[in-house]
């Protein structure tokens, strides 16, 4: 029964090398008696959701922007305990997948709420560094099946003539360079795709149960690293996408039946 696990150590970096504190902003707080009209005004101009809550010194709870109507913003203070919060340290898997259930959460430094994490967050480098190695974990993994399960180049079978050719042509550019590869190397992430789609053997050893999930799938990762490779907005588009790899990084030990 093969398994699907993604390796231990392999996990680890990716749970462990990104933590919120990498991501979070600082939380804007006012003092609790500070008019609503005040605080609404600086939300607004800044496009700020939720603002922190003062009282003696301390930020004791927070206020959503569309809740100030009137009085003072003390008066709309929510406390913590009805959000999520994480420690700066919490790994930016748990980030994500906590931004999942609200479009925002809370960081404590320290032990105190001093930043805010919005979903908006994951545009940013060290969350588009992190996806791009996941999908790129993704193809080193559909290479390595398409070589244990396809003796000599039995997989072009499951590839098109025309994208064959362009295989080829880049295989000879690159031996042009001196560079030491082999086809299956200078196929792309949606032909690797594809095969895994269409070989059953090889299905069997994934999470896919079906061709077209795994024709789907292949087709939201390689739209997911073309944004990430672009610098396109990857919140609009592939936010669904970015909750699948979450769950499936954080889902228990799984085995798919031979």
């Amino acid at each position: 029964m093969p398994s699907t696990r993604i390796p231990d150590a392999v996990k680890r970096v990716f749970t462990d090398a990104f933590t919120a504190r990498d991501i979070a902003e600082p939380l804007a707080s006012f003092d609790a008696d500070t008019a609503s009209e005040d605080v609404g005004d600086f939300m607004n101009s800044r496009d700020f959701d939720v603002v922190g809550i003062r009282e003696a010194g301390q930020v004791t709870g927070y206020a959503e922007r569309t809740a100030l109507d009137g009085s003072t913003c003390g008066a709309h203070r929510r406390s913590f305990g009805t959000a999520k919060v994480l420690t700066d340290a919490a790994p930016l898997l748990a980030v994500l997948v906590a931004l999942k259930e609200s479009p925002y959460l809370f960081v404590t430094v320290l032990g105190s709420v001093g930043g805010i994490v919005t979903r908006a967050d994951i545009q940013k480098p060290p969350v588009r560094m992190w996806l791009f190695g996941i999908v790129t974990l993704v193809e080193m993994r559909f290479s390595q099946l398409i070589e244990q399960h396809c003796s000599g180049d039995s997989w072009k079978a499951f590839v098109s003539e025309a994208r064959l050719q362009k295989a080829q042509a880049l295989l000879a550019e690159r031996s042009r360079r001196n560079q030491k590869l082999g086809l299956l190397d200078c196929l792309q992430f949606s032909d690797k795709g594809q095969i895994i789609a269409r070989n059953e053997e090889i299905r069997k050893q994934t999470v896919f149960p079906s061709r077209n999930q795994a024709e789907a799938a292949t087709k939201r990762l390689e739209q997911l690293r073309n944004n990430l490779a672009h610098a396109q907005d990857i919140l609009a588009s592939d936010w669904d996408t970015i909750i699948e790899i979450c769950e499936f990084m954080t889902a228990p030990y799984r085995k798919v039946s031979p």
